[in-house]
């Protein structure tokens, strides 16, 4: 049997999440929901799947001790929703202590490297991507928010990272790449390990919350962590996994290279109701086969959105679950439900994030500040 690819700068997704789980040692995380007072819905609804370490940070909340919550964005286009999954998470994790920071890299090397954005096109985008995830409620007080090819602390750890790798390693890692991805993704382990420098506080349980097709980037960074323990004393990374959404055409994660078929945070409501309104789902070819054999919720993306983002709670989601599955409820109900669902939440959020543009400019000028406060 060929093994699970995961590729983090492609647009497939993930079959099956139980073997992508078996062959890569990523832990559940159902056995660690008792320890959270208040789920959010990706913990509640199983869209957040897997883990690593999870419970080293869980330790550092209930002990009231430090720990960082750290993951970024490619700065090459609007938030889609699949880049709003891991916002979402990184407000969470923020959320359940006041010991928690947050460390945001807008990942403008990768874009260059993946995507050909010059950093005088990624710096712009940026300003938008960081008023996009204070609008989702980052609280900037415990937030670092930075451009990784202004970090200096960055591109010093990835070229410290670069003498431990070889291209072997890399490529049994990410297959054959051109260097710039590989160079990137050295940056990366860069940002993740970057929290635990002696200047940013030392060695803590640091969380990175990811798509699943990301855990390469993980698994590069525990082993750095370990290759260089003795010289920083690295904790390995944390990590959390939530699920891939699939696009509206149903054949792919949702992603930026498929504009056609993905809602962007930036989208006017009535462009994203006529997507929706021409979204694949998971029904049956006639009504009568729909209300004999039930619609098929786990291959639609119209369900998606409910279940991701847009359902008021976990038992609409159940409801919509039931009544797809069971053939009483039809694909064009779901889609003008949810079509009204998606208008409003784009509407409040428009106004949110347009409130935000000069604290999203404030945010990353005092990340900057504070980072080179902290010297090399």
């Amino acid at each position: 049997m060929e093994k699970e690819r995961l590729d983090p700068w492609g647009t497939g997704s993930v079959k099956d999440y139980a073997r992508l789980q078996s062959e890569f040692g990523i832990e559940p995380v159902a056995s660690l929901l008792p320890r959270f007072r208040t789920p959010s819905p990706h913990l509640s609804r199983g869209i957040d799947f897997g883990q690593r370490d999870l419970a080293r940070v869980l330790d550092a909340v209930d002990a009231h001790k430090p720990y960082a919550v750290m993951s970024g964005i490619k700065p090459t286009g609007d938030f889609h929703l699949g880049t709003k999954m891991t916002a979402d998470d990184m407000v969470y994790f923020q959320s359940l202590s006041k010991k928690g920071m947050v460390y945001y890299a807008i990942a403008d090397v990768e874009a260059y490297a993946d995507n050909g954005l010059s950093f005088q096109q990624t710096s712009k985008i940026a300003i938008r991507n960081v008023a996009d995830i204070l609008a989702l409620g980052l609280d900037p007080d415990r937030a670092v928010v930075y451009l990784q090819s202004e970090n200096l602390k960055v591109l010093q750890l990835g070229t410290v990272f670069s003498k431990g790798v070889t291209n072997n390693m890399l490529r049994a890692i990410y297959g054959e790449r051109q260097i710039g991805l590989y160079m990137s993704a050295l940056y990366q382990a860069g940002d993740i390990l970057m929290p635990q420098l002696p200047e940013l506080g030392g060695p803590k349980p640091v969380l990175v919350p990811v798509g699943a097709d990301q855990d390469p980037h993980i698994r590069l960074s525990r082993d750095l962590a370990a290759r260089y323990h003795e010289e920083y004393g690295f904790v390995p990374p944390s990590s959390i996994y939530h699920r891939l959404m699939l696009s509206l055409n149903g054949s792919e994660k949702m992603s930026k290279r498929a504009a056609d078929s993905l809602i962007t945070l930036e989208s006017r409501p009535n462009d994203a109701s006529k997507k929706i309104l021409t979204a694949f789902t998971g029904g049956r070819d006639t009504v009568e086969e729909q209300r004999r054999l039930g619609g098929r919720p786990d291959i639609c993306p119209v369900y998606d959105l409910y279940r991701f983002h847009f359902a008021k709670d976990d038992r609409h989601v159940e409801t919509v679950n039931h009544e797809c599955s069971g053939g009483v409820r039809l694909c064009g109900e779901c889609k003008q439900e949810v079509t009204g669902l998606v208008k409003t939440y784009l509407e409040e959020h428009h106004r949110k994030r347009d409130a935000m543009t000069k604290d999203a400019e404030d945010l990353l000028a005092k990340s900057r500040d504070y980072l080179s406060s902290k010297g090399r």
